[in-house]
């Protein structure tokens, strides 16, 4: 074929030749076919927006109905004060009638208390349905991200979930606050004061023909100006959440390293782009206001010059263009007010897209329709060519892996960097699913057993062992909330923690920083380890948590654990080779496939790459024992 000419070869080429004779033609196609992708794009989120809206605002009808009515009569009120203003002065002032401005100015006041009365009701009730809004929408995305598997908190990254529950959320009830408040009054107001404009005066209607679309048109430019800043200020509002996070959460590295300076520059880049966007949209918005009042002092000394030949020709009076005046005013409000809406739906649409794409994020590991307990021997792990493999990768992490470990023994896991250690693990304890064959339970699939009862009967210790801002009792008791004293100072006797515990001022009730960043590495594995004991699980996982110790309190760790996992299972991730020689079964890993599997002595001789690994660690001499 290469010898051949393409028959789409050559309709490329034409193609190319009659775009490169009309330039101008392509280059509109092309901007008409962004245009449009734009356009769809913000009709798909603003349907999302509108979705999001109708979901979590259905429990509050009766609440919206209510503000509906208020901001309804509030409205009709300020409507009519106008025409009374009107008759107080065509009526009262102008033929001298005390009476009439007295009982015109008693239904004003009466009036007015009634639009006071019933705006402050209907902001009450606006502003609680908004805030129960945000807290229901807020409760949604938080269960929502608990349900999720590591795979799927990973995809989104910690930052942005934390600014999609916080700051994309605020947005969009921001909305809903403004919107109980302004979505119903400005289209009466709106239509209102154009009807009562115009039986006042139709002459001097006229020029509602211009002003209405000389501020709608104006307006509506700026914010077709803000609506792709507001697109970009989300992503980088991320980006900020991100490194901040980032420096925060490593700052010893940073000063280790003395990358202060780098750091800084980094999320100044960072700072900068975000204020950028800030700047641009602040700069629009400066100048809605100014606009806003050039229109509106435009319209009144227009109203007042054409107002006045009208009343001079006795056409109409005083009071009545005082009143048109009014209903002027009022009109442009509320194209105002709907244009201020308009600003904040495009950035609480893009906000709510963000929302839903978490909301509609389904975990990976689903939990089973019709759960089985588990009747088997207690503590029995299974392993039945068990795969795992990334969506679109093309080589698994983990292929064909097939062992048995069993409670009352040690089932070690080594093998080199990237072996697949941890997705191993992550594998027994469900946190991921085999993308093929099986993981078993006590004889049973773990993707059978409900998720609550199979991780009851796991007790994890991660290989970054996390504790809780609180206390040291506070996060062994996340192992067991009923653990007393006594079973807290037991389980930190076998994790070999005890000593440094009762050194403690506090001792128990000893604070802890988020994270455990007030105590050192090997305390915050012994305490996770003693955190796993308190669950007293049939499985134990201990994802490489013995690498921080030193080898004398890892020998006194294994000897206690030793007798308090006596019917348990124990899975030991381990990166030396003296915390698993004594293991009853070593499993060696290398590319995530099984090299070699048995003790000690006989993988160093049936097994190159546990050999390997040995003769790295150990002297000659160790080796030989």
């Amino acid at each position: 074929m290469s010898g051949l000419a393409k028959p789409w070869e050559g309709v490329a080429d034409a193609k190319r030749a009659a775009e490169s004779r009309r330039p101008h033609a392509c280059e509109a196609t092309a901007s008409f076919r962004a245009a449009a992708c734009g356009s769809r794009r913000a009709r798909l989120f603003k349907a999302v927006l509108l979705r999001l809206l109708r979901r979590y605002l259905a429990p509050y009808a009766g609440d919206l109905a209510v503000v509906v009515g208020l901001q309804l009569i509030a409205t009709i009120a300020s409507l009519y004060l106008p025409s009374l203003n009107a008759d107080i002065i065509d009526t009262g002032i102008a033929g001298h009638d005390a009476g009439a401005i007295l009982s015109s100015g008693g239904v004003m006041l009466a009036v007015t208390a009634l639009q006071v009365v019933c705006s402050l009701g209907g902001v009450f009730f606006g502003a609680r349905t908004a805030m129960r809004y945000g807290r229901d929408l807020r409760a949604a995305i938080f269960h929502r991200v608990t349900s999720l598997s590591a795979r799927e908190v990973a995809t989104y990254g910690a930052p942005s979930l934390i600014t999609r529950t916080t700051n994309d959320v605020q947005q969009v009830q921001m909305l809903v606050l403004v919107g109980c408040t302004m979505l119903v009054s400005a289209p009466i107001m709106c239509i209102g004061g154009i009807v009562m404009a115009l039986r006042d005066d139709l002459s001097l209607s006229r020029l509602l023909a211009v002003a209405v679309p000389v501020l709608a048109g104006s307006l509506g430019f700026l914010i077709s100006r803000m609506i792709p800043q507001f697109r970009a200020m989300q992503p980088r509002i991320d980006t900020v959440n991100r490194v901040l996070r980032e420096q925060i959460t490593g700052i010893r590295v940073v000063r280790a390293f003395v990358r202060e300076p780098a750091e800084v520059q980094r999320f100044d880049a960072a700072n900068v782009e975000l204020t950028t966007s800030a700047l641009r949209v602040g700069r629009l918005q400066a100048l809605m206001f100014p606009t806003v009042m050039f229109v509106f002092n435009t319209s009144s000394i227009a109203v007042m010059w054409f107002g006045a030949h009208r009343v001079a020709s006795g056409g109409i009076g005083i009071g009545e263009l005082t009143a048109f005046l009014a209903y002027l005013m009022q009109i442009l409000m509320s194209v105002m007010m709907v244009t201020f809406l308009a600003v904040m739906i495009p950035r609480a649409a893009v906000c709510a897209e963000r929302i839903e794409e978490v909301l509609a994020t389904m975990s990976s590991v689903v939990p089973p329709a019709q759960p089985v307990t588990p009747t088997g021997q207690a503590g029995l792990v299974e392993l039945h060519g068990a795969e795992f493999r990334y969506p679109g990768a093309r080589a698994a992490v983990l292929a064909d892996l097939t062992f048995t470990a069993r409670p009352g023994e040690v089932t070690a896991i080594i093998g080199s960097t990237g072996a697949g250690k941890t997705t191993l693990v992550n594998l027994i304890a469900r946190m991921i699913d085999t993308t093929a064959g099986e993981v078993k339970l006590a004889g049973t699939d773990v993707r059978q057993i409900d998720l609550d009862v199979l991780w009851s009967r796991i007790g994890l210790v991660p290989q970054r062992p996390y504790l809780f801002s609180g206390t040291v009792a506070s996060n062994l008791r996340f192992g067991n909330a009923t653990a007393t004293d006594e079973q807290l100072w037991a389980a930190l006797e076998v994790a070999q923690g005890r000593d440094f515990v009762e050194a403690m001022p506090e001792q128990l009730d000893a604070p802890i920083a988020q994270g455990g960043t007030n105590v050192s590495g090997g305390q915050r594995q012994r305490l996770a380890i003693a955190r796993a004991l308190l669950r007293s699980p049939d499985v134990f996982l201990f994802d490489d948590s013995f690498s921080a110790l030193d080898l004398a309190t890892e020998a006194k760790l294994r000897g206690a654990l030793r007798a308090r996992t006596a019917t348990a299972a124990m899975i030991v991730v381990a990166q030396r080779v003296m915390s698993i020689r004594d293991a009853e079964q070593i499993v060696v890993l290398d590319g995530g496939v099984i090299v070699g599997r048995g003790r000690h002595a006989e993988l160093m001789r049936d097994c190159a790459t546990y050999a390997e690994i040995v003769r790295s660690q150990l002297t000659v001499e160790e080796v030989a024992q």
